[in-house]
C-alpha cells in the first residue's frame, strides 16, 4: 500500500465528533474481556509487516499479518494492526451470554496518544476511530491499553 494514503489527512467534514472518544485504559485498570487482540507492528531490514493475535478467553481465534510497504513507519503498521483487528472482530463468535467486550492491547504509545487527541486527523487514526464507533453502535464496548514493550 502506498504510505500516501496512511500519511493523508481526513477532511474536517469525515471528523468523527469529539464525543465519540476511544477510551484508554492504563495497565492497572485491566479488567478480563470477553475477546483479547494483540498487535504489533515491526519495521527492520527484513521489511514492514504486521500482526494481528485475537483470542477469545484463552484460546486463540484468529491470526493476521501484513506486508506493508517498505516506506510505512512502524507506527502506520501498527496502526493498520489494529484498524484490521477492528474488523474481524465482528466475525468471532462468542457465547451468546457473552458480555461483549474487546480490549485491543498494543506496545505503541504513539498510537494512543493519537486516538486521545482530537486534533489528529490521519487516515489510519481516522479507520480506528470509525472502527471502534461501529463496534459500540452495535452494543460493544472496546479499550485500548498500552503494554509496555520488554527489549
Amino acid at each position: 500500500m502506498p504510505n500516501n494514503l496512511f500519511d493523508s489527512k481526513v477532511e474536517l467534514k469525515n471528523w468523527p465528533h469529539s464525543a465519540d472518544a476511544v477510551k484508554i485504559i492504563e495497565d492497572k485498570e485491566y479488567k478480563k474481556q470477553t475477546i483479547q487482540a494483540y498487535t504489533d507492528g515491526s519495521k527492520n531490514e527484513q521489511g514492514v509487516g504486521s500482526g494481528v493475535a485475537i483470542f477469545v478467553g484463552k484460546g486463540l481465534v484468529a491470526q493476521l499479518k501484513f506486508k506493508l510497504y517498505n516506506r510505512c513507519s512502524n507506527n502506520q503498521v501498527e496502526q493498520l494492526a489494529i484498524a484490521k483487528a477492528l474488523e474481524v472482530r465482528e466475525s468471532i463468535d462468542i457465547l451468546e451470554n457473552s458480555p461483549h467486550t474487546v480490549t485491543m492491547f498494543t506496545d505503541n504509545r504513539i498510537t494512543l496518544d493519537s486516538l486521545k487527541n482530537v486534533n489528529s486527523h490521519g487516515y489510519l487514526i481516522e479507520e480506528i476511530r470509525k472502527g471502534v464507533y461501529i463496534v459500540e453502535r452495535v452494543n460493544w464496548t472496546i479499550e485500548f491499553s498500552w503494554v509496555k514493550a520488554h527489549i
